[in-house]
């Protein structure tokens, strides 16, 4: 029984985090160079999923109160913000060198944890029937499979940042790609999520 859960949450949750790969990478590429980086991102991803694990159980546990269904989707203005801001600070620094570009900047934990809990509404819409149908128990196994798997997550987006070559590439266009994919990104979770009615 054990085993059986552990292996579906597996299974759940490569299928609902796959994409954060070229997310956290990115954060990779931002922060290459600056001590720390992978500390902060760490702390960053398991903050923003512990915050989607906490909705999902609360969500599951009919606490639709805190967190209505209706509300998920507007969790994709943060990373379009973040987008926006990050394509702004782009614009107003010009035509930097790109040795200054690829130096790295620093990455925020708060800002990781934003982007991946904004991430999290199909998480959250697949966690809830789970944890619905699984009872208490099994819900338990598959959250302590799930936070194991962050780490891992984590180490094979720094594992592809650091690719001779995609590492080239991420540092050359990181702070052109950072703010599309954010932008890109919030979008995609608006639009699918039925937002302002899109």
């Amino acid at each position: 029984m054990i085993l059986s859960s552990a292996l579906q949450a597996m299974g759940l949750f490569i299928a609902t985090n796959i994409d954060d790969i070229i997310v956290l990478s990115l954060f990779f590429a931002r922060g290459a160079g600056r001590s720390g980086t992978t500390a902060r991102i760490l702390v960053g991803q398991y903050l923003g999923f512990a915050g989607i694990l906490a909705a999902a159980v609360l969500v599951s546990l009919g606490a639709g109160a805190f967190l209505p269904e209706e509300a998920i989707p507007y969790f994709g203005l943060v990373p379009l913000l973040l987008g926006l801001w990050a394509a702004w600070q782009v614009w107003r620094s010009g035509d930097d060198d790109d040795d200054a570009k690829i130096a790295g900047k620093p990455v925020a934990a708060w800002t990781v944890a934003a982007v991946t809990f904004a991430n999290g509404g199909d998480n959250i819409g697949v966690y809830v029937p789970v944890f619905l149908n699984v009872g208490v128990a099994a819900t338990v196994a598959f959250c302590v499979v799930f936070l194991v798997l962050v780490a891992a997550l984590v180490m094979l987006a720094k594992f592809v940042a650091t690719r001779p070559g995609i590492d080239e590439v991420l540092e050359r266009w990181e702070h052109v790609l950072f703010p599309i994919v954010l932008v890109g990104l919030g979008i995609v979770i608006l639009y699918t999520g039925g937002a302002f009615g899109l």
